[in-house]
């Protein structure tokens, strides 16, 4: 069961809370945790320990950069996510990609677009493959800001 308390959007390295996909998830989940970030990897993560905690029961929704962020946590900190959502996650980046983490039974669910020029699915998908056990990949007819797919999913059924 959802705890919508315990939702976080972590959004892409460009970008910040207002963008349009987290907008669409606060219209259903209005408590949506959606800190901005700036800065270096490092110091987003950082940022975000604290903001996490040591609570449980997360469902961390990541964007890009964001869902980079979201990966890395939920597999340094696999107790404390129920879910995750990645949207055409940056994993290819060295910091995962050249220490691939342990396996994590976390359910992960990742939607990447086919035209995706920025974040390539064939560089993407075998990482995930390997590090998130129950994984669902979701490929779709979009690019890599995935605003069309965004504004058609059903965001209650995918977080539940």
């Amino acid at each position: 069961m959802i705890d919508a308390h315990r939702i976080a959007y972590l959004h892409g390295l460009e970008s910040n809370s207002q963008t349009h996909k987290a907008a669409l998830v606060r219209a259903i989940y209005p408590d949506l945790v959606v800190p901005d970030f700036a800065g270096t990897l490092d110091e987003r993560m950082q940022k975000l320990y604290p903001i996490l905690g040591s609570a449980s029961n997360w469902t961390l929704i990541g964007s890009s950069f964001g869902g980079l962020m979201a990966a890395l946590f939920s597999t340094r900190f696999p107790a404390q996510v129920r879910k995750q959502i990645l949207l055409a996650p940056a994993l290819m980046l060295p910091e995962f990609a050249e220490h691939l983490p342990a396996p994590i039974d976390t359910p992960t669910i990742i939607i990447h677009g086919r035209q995706d020029t920025i974040v390539p699915i064939e560089a993407i998908r075998p990482l995930a493959e390997k590090v998130f056990r129950q994984l669902d990949y979701r490929l779709v007819d979009d690019d890599h800001r995935l605003h069309q797919t965004a504004d058609g999913l059903d965001w209650k059924s995918i977080l539940e």
